[in-house]
């Protein structure tokens, strides 16, 4: 029997409205000097 997946460090996965709300500012005129970035959007798993 596998084990269930493991939640994030914030305990839930990520919405799909959040990502959609990262395009949108990455697509506002706040983002403008933003560039060449690469934006990992992970629920802190990257750190663990």
């Amino acid at each position: 029997a596998s084990s269930p997946p493991r939640l994030p460090p914030i305990g839930r996965y990520i919405q799909p409205q959040e990502v959609a709300g990262l395009v949108d500012f990455l697509l506002s005129p706040a983002a403008a000097a933003i560039t060449g970035q690469q934006l990992v959007m992970c629920g802190g798993a990257s750190l663990s």
